[in-house]
């Protein structure tokens, strides 16, 4: 005795199979999964008949497993203020969110004393550069 998984429960057994197909293939693609991890499809049928054994109810379940996504490190600069008691806290990657560099305000750390940079005795006013 054969069934095809088109014909079962009016087609909704092999539309659930393929929806469980794209789920891994767009988890197999994802960039932020780990590549090596093992993917599954799994089709239960739970079939439960009656006493007479003339009828029998089919449950159709399709899951999936899938490779969790890799997670996501970041860095947070934390305090408390010591007047309001108040804590807080800043992410920063790179460089902290509104701090800005030699290069934001046109001074190359090479630069001679001649040009007036920060190496020579000008002073700079950071107030004018461009805001990060």
């Amino acid at each position: 005795m054969e069934i095809n998984l088109y014909d079962v429960a009016g087609g909704a057994l092999q539309e659930k199979a393929n929806q469980a197909f794209a789920q891994v293939m767009g988890n197999l693609q994802d960039p932020n999964t780990p590549w090596k991890n093992k993917r599954k499809i799994n089709i239960c049928l739970t079939f439960e008949q009656n006493e007479e054994r003339t009828d029998c109810t089919c449950d159709i379940s399709v899951s999936t497993k899938l490779a969790a996504v890799k997670p996501v490190k970041t860095k947070f600069c934390t305090g408390r203020d010591l007047l309001t008691g108040s804590i807080s806290a800043q992410e920063y990657g790179p460089g902290i969110k509104g701090q800005i560099n030699f290069e934001d305000v046109g001074i190359s750390t090479g630069e001679s004393q001649e040009n007036g940079t920060a190496a020579g005795n000008s002073v700079v006013d950071f107030r004018a550069s461009k805001k990060a």
